[in-house]
């Protein structure tokens, strides 16, 4: 048996049994770990200093629950955004620093750095990793890296141009259903479930090639995709669950496992057949996901301010006749795109007021130095407030005002590239970004050639989750033209 000497302690040797040396290495390893940690604790908070913060709720929860997933908490982050400008400093719990950047000259030192010193957050983007897997949107490295070199070509024009007819049609369907709600006069529809269902629609016939006819049936799939959306904001709020084994144990995450299974089956083939490789899994979540509910939020919302502003909206739908005049049948093809200006810049307004994903958050794995000298230190999370970016009133006057001529050609130029990212930047953006707004600009133009929409007596109340929603849905009337 091996011998210790604690000679230190005036016991001279003593045996040991092999047991209790690896107990004495392990705590001493145990040890080691934690002093290192708290002195990297202590030395960010130190560093951190130098942003400013808003008060705690308590020295425990720290900043959690001050921004809710709520029309409330974005009135707030509204609010700290006009007093922090630049940014501002928060607390998840009492141990998880959190820099909120709100203005794009510090915006750009996180986005635009290399994907590998600014990879996606592990402790947020986590909770997703259950449901989307290790696709583009949550994987980093070398792996990142390749899938997005291979899927890059997947959404070149050339590729993207065939598309334009299944726009068309899926619109098509969904402009029939509103014609029968209507029966001549008009109908009060939520936005959010119909256009869902047009998106999603769209997108399975365009990277599937399969027609579920989910336009015709309420679609499992949507529900589930809000359901799970609701469960990961409800568990960011929620400082005790952010450890997976206690989430599972409760309620609402059995709830998110149930899900979770849902949205797998519905990304089998129509043969019920498993993608063979989890990669091609992963991919296939992340693309019905991002693909159908990102695009669905951008339409649902520029429909509410062409109704809130009907000059806007008859001038867009002036627009789309003139295109359209000589032609039979009325459909967009991929060349009008461009010809339709004023549009596109109600289009863009409205992502900027209501950007469908309305936060990013970045991990730095090595410290970034900001163009004032003040410096992020490594392991700190960095929340990109998109929304907050947008409705910076250091950046854009009178933020609140939806006003398309701000992105009138002339106006861009006055503005700093990173002042609006509804599509993220740096190379991390969004691969689809050309996708989405090609469908928008297609349904956006048939809907205004085809119908008057006009508020309803109710006001949206947002709910920003994973993607900007309505608070009970985005209610709107239309009336049909002929």
């Amino acid at each position: 048996m091996p011998q210790l000497s604690l000679s230190w302690l005036g016991l001279g040797l003593v045996a040991v049994s092999p047991w209790l040396l690896l107990l004495l290495i392990g705590v001493s390893w145990l040890l080691a770990r934690v002093l290192a940690w708290t002195y990297t604790f202590y030395d960010n908070c130190r560093r951190l200093r130098c942003f400013p913060q808003p008060p705690k709720r308590n020295w425990f929860w720290g900043h959690l629950g001050l921004v809710t997933p709520t029309e409330q908490g974005m009135r707030v982050l509204t609010q700290l955004v006009a007093t922090y400008p630049q940014g501002f400093k928060v607390w998840m719990g009492p141990i998880i620093p959190v820099i909120r950047f709100c203005h794009p000259n510090l915006i750009r030192s996180v986005i635009n750095a290399s994907a590998t010193i600014v990879p996606k957050d592990k402790v947020f983007y986590s909770f997703l990793k259950p449901w989307l897997g290790d696709g583009l949107l949550l994987s980093a490295g070398d792996k990142w890296s390749r899938h997005r070199r291979m899927l890059t070509p997947a959404f070149h024009f050339n590729i993207l141009k065939p598309y334009m007819k299944i726009f068309n049609d899926s619109v098509n369907i969904m402009h029939a259903k509103w014609q029968l709600l209507a029966l001549g006069s008009s109908a009060r529809l939520d936005m959010f479930e119909h256009i869902s269902l047009m998106t999603l629609d769209s997108l399975q016939k365009c990277v599937f090639s399969f027609d579920s006819h989910c336009q015709e049936k309420p679609s499992e799939y949507i529900a589930a995709i809000l359901e799970l959306s609701a469960l990961v904001a409800k568990r960011h709020q929620q400082f005790f669950l952010y450890i997976d084994f206690l989430y599972y144990l409760t309620h609402d995450g059995q709830r998110f496992r149930r899900a979770c299974r849902l949205v797998h089956d519905f990304t089998d083939d129509e043969d019920g057949k498993k993608l063979s490789d989890e990669d091609i899994r992963a991919e296939a979540d992340t693309f019905m996901f991002e693909g159908h509910d990102t695009t669905a939020s951008g339409l649902s919302w520029v429909l509410y301010h062409l109704a809130k502003h009907p000059e806007y909206q008859e001038r867009c739908r002036q627009e789309v006749q003139e295109l359209l005049k000589d032609r039979e049948p009325k459909e967009i093809e991929w060349d009008d795109l461009a010809q339709l200006p004023f549009l596109t810049m109600c289009i863009k307004e409205s992502l900027r007021l209501h950007p469908p994903v309305p936060a990013i958050s970045r991990c730095c794995t090595q410290d970034i130095v900001l163009p004032d000298g003040r410096v992020i230190p490594k392991g700190v999370i960095c929340h990109i407030s998109v929304l907050g970016t947008h409705h910076n009133p250091a950046v854009w006057p009178d933020p609140e005002v939806y006003d398309p001529f701000r992105f009138d050609p002339e106006n861009i130029k006055e503005r700093p590239p990173l002042a609006f990212i509804p599509f993220s930047a740096g190379p991390r953006n969004c691969i689809g970004q050309a996708f989405a707004m090609a469908e928008m600009k297609v349904v956006l133009a048939l809907t205004l050639l085809r119908f008057r929409v006009l508020p309803d007596h109710t006001e949206p109340r947002r709910k920003p989750e994973l993607v900007l929603r309505a608070e009970g849905g985005l209610w709107l009337r239309v009336e049909p033209l002929s």
